[in-house]
């Protein structure tokens, strides 16, 4: 069996910055694969030699690569190590609202709050958004809906000092409401899988009970590197759909 070469990526890492070391790391690494300059099938060196290399904690290492993976860039393969994943499943998808996508394509938005409170983050939440469990964080869930007819359910959690005030939120997209109060969202990660609508869903969506619906999960993060909001949205699959370019 062929020896894989392993790629070694010249990185100055600025340790003054507020960006993150992992993000500094990753986001070079992102740029040569989407450029093809680390073609598909390549082998990225593993995160006790990186953090060696670069002087950084194994941890910092490891979040770096682990990062390229939720993006889809690159696969781990045991006793094999971290591969350049296939082109045809790079995914970006863009990187907007579903306000906006429903406004500029000729649609009329609108938005039911149906709930907005301050709860206490579990686990997980606390893990994405880099708090502490139980830390206060800011849990929005809306109705979207296009022409009158609702189209999607949304949840999304919120640092306190992002969180845009509710009223704003009835009338205007979340990152349009985070965006007037000086919060950008520059770059997320996004799954999306399919499954069936619980009894509450589909009733709030109009579908019959059962229905596929469309999952999407999203981390976005600030130019700092910083998350500062997770979405968790259900879409009508019968009304909806993702486009990816590969």
């Amino acid at each position: 069996m062929a020896t894989l070469k392993t790629y070694v990526t010249d990185i100055e890492l600025d340790h003054s910055s507020p960006v993150p070391l992992y993000h500094q790391i990753s986001e070079p690494i992102k740029n040569l694969i989407l450029d093809g300059t680390i073609p598909p099938g390549a082998k990225l060196e593993d995160e006790l030699s990186m953090a060696s290399r670069l002087g950084v904690s194994r941890p910092t290492a490891r979040r770096a690569l682990q990062s390229l993976v939720d993006l889809r860039l690159v696969v781990r393969k045991r006793a094999v190590g971290t591969i350049v994943a296939p082109k045809e499943i790079h995914r970006q998808v863009k990187l907007s609202s579903l306000y906006d996508d429903l406004r500029e394509s000729g649609q009329k938005p609108t938005t039911k709050v149906i709930s907005y409170e301050e709860v206490a983050a579990d686990k997980e939440i606390a893990e994405d958004l880099r708090l502490s469990e139980g830390q206060a964080v800011i849990k929005v869930v809306r109705l979207r809906l296009a022409n009158g007819e609702p189209l999607a359910i949304m949840t999304n959690y919120l640092p306190l000092q992002v969180a845009p005030p509710e009223k704003e939120l009835r009338s205007s997209g979340l990152y349009d409401a985070m965006r007037s109060h000086g919060h950008e969202v520059v770059s997320a990660s996004q799954t999306i899988s399919a499954r069936k609508a619980s009894t509450e869903e589909a009733e709030t969506l109009q579908e019959s009970r059962g229905a596929a619906i469309l999952s999407m999960r999203r981390i976005a993060y600030d130019q700092s590197g910083v998350p500062i909001e997770i979405g968790d949205h259900v879409y009508r699959a019968s009304r909806y759909r993702f486009t990816i370019s590969l």
